[in-house]
């Protein structure tokens, strides 16, 4: 018999719907049976792709006696994290408050009230090696609930002030100036693995908007250590076992230091915040190695992660059989099937297979007699040690890859979670309208347009409210400040590409209801939820970077761009109340804000802002556009204004271009710096050396 989670939308609630817990959904009614019933909560969070959510789901949850357990002392609640971000913040927060750590499987166990008053990760369903189990668990619990009621009630009170008062507590100060940009930068360095590149040890996660970061810092201060930094990650993560090489796209993180062993989880943040990182390595160092590691990501995204509707769906789990990585990995006589003897030579040196493999199994670190794939030297280091030419082995090796992959696709695929979320959507498109401008792709915008198309005519309603999630055409649960801003990144980065003025003005529209709806009246910034929201025991409001960045980086952002595209200088000081109310802890741990930081770093300058008037179909404009492309000037907002039909929608959203022709019908660029604008130029070279004269500090 299924249970309530057969009703449910999200793949991962969908997962737990024939398991013997009779769980709810998070709702009114599951809260209002809790008090019928005078039982404690049992909250577990996680979501679709998570390895530890799939084992405790198997050990315990699938289990009669722990499932009767449950039933018996608990209302027990099942939240997928992706959907309800807003609840695993909070619940997350606790679990950190109490542990000093977090991570997925979420347990929380809390009154009728939502006051937690115990919070821990992953369960084992016997207690085993210090770790307390379930079947010990739930009875421990049970008795507390029953024989000390006041004391439970006392520490849940006692977590909830605690909560609340770190959730109010003021966080703002002086103004942020350039040098905290020094100061994370020294921070970076500090942690940078010279070897393996990346920052810390084992386990290494992309963290791509420290890259993205490291990037504007270098070209702030022609420091080449932190180009360095950027390039030797990007490298050491495409060689590693942390890159598909069959398949393409990155998995979530790398279980060591080398990045040759993986969490096979594939997240779609992640691709969409590595290719960014991709693309602009590839505009800092014109190296084909980005540019081809980005359309890479690409092609997987497009083949396996992008709905019919336009849309991209949210990941693939690591399991497959009910084994971590088993899709992903060989043993080598199956390569020695696959490929014929000469190719299966070449894959199994390339490529460092070896006959007792070089997988373990994260959960028992032994050896399965599989291997990941995965280079340990450049292609051209690798082509020279075997005498071959590179492009004969890049050819050799793209030919044992394409039947690699026919083969594997034969294999029985992990699973999909294939809900479709507007902030991470809102990365992609991002991430799509940038390499469709850098590599001069109309494919890349398309998808773009495609996917944010999609999102503004289902997801938003008529007063520009987001629905967040959408699957099997439902379009529910409101949206938080991630959806809001992540999107209107991606709408701009859409309009810098195909100049369409709709979608500045979709993002201009979304940026005004999040001030509306989202804004810390008291203390500035962004609360995650919104004033329409369910209110839970707290509104939080974030500004350190996680796996994606924080919203409120991500819309300090989009208010500066959109105030120098619109000249609505009032945005301009919206933004910095969003870097003055976080001041403080910005300032103590520079580096957990890298995303703040670049905004920052767009804000105190140089930053530019270009017009381009000319016939957007002409060949003039076109040049011109591409010359500006070309060059890597990430503090820079561009508008194209069309002259003579056309012009009346861009000049609406922006005034000051109405006066900003072409001069004698050529394209000419319009560049301004430091609040100061340079004389018009039809000259490309010219446009070029004013932009470069200026971008830097």
């Amino acid at each position: 018999m299924s249970n309530r989670l057969a009703h449910a939308q999200s793949p991962y609630l969908l997962q737990h719907k024939d398991n013997p817990v009779d769980w709810w959904e998070w709702s009114d009614e599951a809260f209002a049976t809790a008090h019928e019933q005078d039982k404690p909560i049992f909250l577990s969070i996680g979501y679709s792709t998570c390895h530890w959510c799939h084992v405790m789901a198997h050990e315990s949850f699938e289990d009669e006696t722990v499932a009767r357990l449950m039933n018996d002392a608990f209302i027990n609640i099942k939240v997928d994290r992706e959907e309800r971000p807003d609840i695993d913040n909070i619940y997350m927060t606790v679990c950190q408050m109490l542990t000093g750590h977090g991570g997925w499987p979420l347990t929380v166990v809390m009154t009728p009230d939502k006051k937690p008053f115990f919070a821990g990760t992953y369960l084992p369903r016997q207690s085993r090696h210090g770790r307390l189990g379930m079947l010990d668990f739930i009875p421990r619990v049970a008795e507390a609930w029953q024989e000390d009621r006041d004391q439970v009630f006392t520490s849940a009170d006692n977590i909830t002030d605690h909560l609340v008062n770190a959730a109010t507590q003021p966080l703002g100060g002086a103004a942020l100036d350039q040098s905290v940009l020094q100061r994370a930068y020294t921070g970076l360095a500090h942690r940078f693995d010279l070897q393996h590149g990346g920052f810390g040890s084992a386990p290494k996660f992309p963290s791509p908007h420290n890259l993205l970061f490291l990037l504007r810092y270098w070209k702030r201060t022609d420091d080449r250590q932190a180009l360095t930094m950027v390039e030797t990650t990007l490298q050491a993560m495409r060689r590693g076992g942390v890159y598909d090489h069959v398949g393409y796209g990155f998995h979530r993180y790398a279980t060591d230091a080398e990045w040759k062993l993986p969490h096979f989880e594939k997240m779609l943040y992640d691709q969409a915040m590595l290719a960014m990182a991709y693309t602009e390595a590839f505009q800092a160092s014109d190296d084909p190695f980005y540019e081809q590691t980005a359309r890479e990501i690409f092609t997987y995204v497009l083949r396996d992660m992008t709905a019919p509707e336009g849309g991209f769906y949210s990941a693939e789990d690591a399991d497959s059989e009910g084994r971590e990585g088993k899709f992903y990995v060989w043993e080598l006589d199956e390569l020695q099937e696959v490929l014929d003897d000469e190719l299966a030579d070449l894959v199994i040196r390339v490529y460092n297979v070896v006959p007792e493999g070089n997988f373990e199994d994260e959960a028992t670190r032994r050896r399965t007699g599989e291997n990941i794939l995965h280079l340990k030297k450049p292609l051209v280091a690798l082509a020279q040690e075997l005498s071959m030419g590179e492009a004969d082995l890049v050819r050799r090796l793209e030919e044992a890859r394409q039947r690699l992959f026919n083969h594997r696709e034969r294999r029985i695929h992990p699973g999909k979670d294939d809900k479709i979320l507007v902030d991470w959507n809102g990365l992609m498109i991002a991430a799509l309208a940038t390499a469709a401008r850098v590599f001069d792709d109309a494919a890349y915008a398309e998808a773009a347009r495609r996917a944010a198309d999609f999102i503004l005519t289902t997801m938003q309603q008529d007063d520009n409210r987001l629905l967040h999630r959408y699957r099997q055409s439902n379009a529910a649960i409101i949206g938080t400040i991630n959806d809001y801003a992540f999107l209107a990144q991606g709408l701009l980065e859409l309009y810098e590409t195909v100049f369409d003025p709709a979608y500045l003005e979709a993002a201009h529209d979304l940026m005004c209801y999040a001030l509306d709806h989202f804004w810390d009246e008291k203390q500035g910034g962004f609360f995650f939820s919104s004033d329409q929201s369910e209110q839970l025991l707290v509104r939080s409001k974030e500004a350190y970077d996680g796996a994606i960045p924080s919203g409120n980086a991500i819309a300090m952002m989009n208010l500066l761009r959109l105030s120098r595209l619109t000249g609505a200088t009032d945005l301009e000081q919206r933004a910095d109340e969003v870097g003055r109310s976080f001041a403080q802890v910005v300032t103590k741990q520079p580096t957990g804000f890298t995303a703040l930081l670049m905004a920052l770093d767009f804000a105190v300058g140089p930053s530019l802002e270009i017009v381009i008037a000319g016939d957007p179909e002409a060949g003039d404009t076109q040049a011109m556009l591409s010359a500006l492309r070309s060059v890597y000037v990430p503090n820079k907002v561009v508008l194209l204004r069309p002259i003579a039909e056309g012009h009346a929608a861009i000049t609406s959203l922006a005034p000051f271009t109405e006066a900003q022709q072409a001069l004698n019908g050529q394209a000419t660029a319009y560049v301004c710096h430091h609040f100061v604008c340079e004389q018009p130029t039809t000259d490309i070279e010219q446009m070029l050396a004013r932009i470069g004269a200026n971008a830097k500090s």
